[in-house]
């Protein structure tokens, strides 16, 4: 929590009567509803978007030992990967990669009523997942790229020598960014035949469409209350690491390990 807006007071914002508010809220409604058909139309051309048929099988090392890609669909034909930010010899996850996971152990049975399996995939290797998803109480599946190139052929881990150039290519452009490993998501189809395809990945602000948790802080009157500095996820911690919030005027805490970059 932070003091990233001063406190909300009637004294500052307009207080009216029930009938102008309504009058006003159903001018918002219209743009919402413009909102809703626009996130429509990009899904449709979304789902449009050519693909590309992997020509390697990565081989992951999973709980239930080495696992290809392709081995990983659970039976459905759909696979939806969270890059999770966790690096070797790391002591724990990101805190921002961290806050999207949380969200994930509701939604994967709902997932698989959509031909859909979810997984997370980080270059740490499996015995350091194993023992941070312990620690965090997630029951969705983690597997470790740790000996293959998945992470660099999805962008988002960088070699030192990329960094030193102070430029990666992230997020479909070169931009300089602050850690070994990034986040994103992507999506893969594996047709009858066995192959299997990418179709999406999103990256940098992408990323909040897991993050169910903003979508409700998004209708509250401060909104998401984050300071104006380059890591706006500044606030976010382990989900076991939070001290209980005060009233009102909580000190600012040390910063979370990436940010949603644009």
């Amino acid at each position: 929590m932070n003091t990233a807006t001063a406190q909300l007071d009637a004294a500052d914002h307009p207080v009216v009567s029930r009938d102008r508010w309504i009058a006003e809220r159903k001018a918002l409604m219209a743009r919402e509803k413009e909102l809703t058909r626009l996130r429509d139309r990009i899904a449709e051309e979304r789902r449009a978007l050519p693909w590309v048929r992997l020509e390697k099988d990565y081989v992951f090392d999973t709980p239930d030992g080495p696992r290809a890609l392709s081995e990983l669909f659970e039976g459905r034909r759909q696979l939806m990967v969270q890059h999770f930010m966790f690096g070797p010899g790391w002591e724990q996850g990101c805190p921002s990669c961290s806050y999207m996971a949380d969200h994930t152990d509701g939604m994967t049975v709902h997932l698989a009523q959509r031909d859909i399996s979810f997984m997370a995939v980080s270059r740490a290797p499996l015995a350091e997942l194993q023992r941070f998803r312990q620690r965090m109480g997630w029951q969705f599946k983690w597997v470790s790229s740790n000996g293959n190139d998945f992470n660099r052929d999805f962008c988002v881990s960088f070699m030192p020598e990329e960094r030193a150039r102070g430029e990666v290519y992230y997020n479909y452009t070169m931009q300089p960014f602050p850690a070994e490993e990034a986040p994103g998501i992507s999506v893969f189809y594996k047709n009858h035949a066995g192959e299997v395809f990418h179709t999406y990945s999103t990256y940098g602000r992408g990323v909040e469409v897991m993050m169910g948790t903003y979508s409700l802080i998004d209708l509250t009157p401060k909104g998401r209350d984050e300071r104006n500095v380059p890591n706006r996820m500044e606030w976010v911690r382990h989900h076991d690491r939070y001290e209980p919030a005060p009233a009102a005027n909580a000190a600012t805490a040390a910063g979370s390990c990436c940010s949603a970059h644009s």
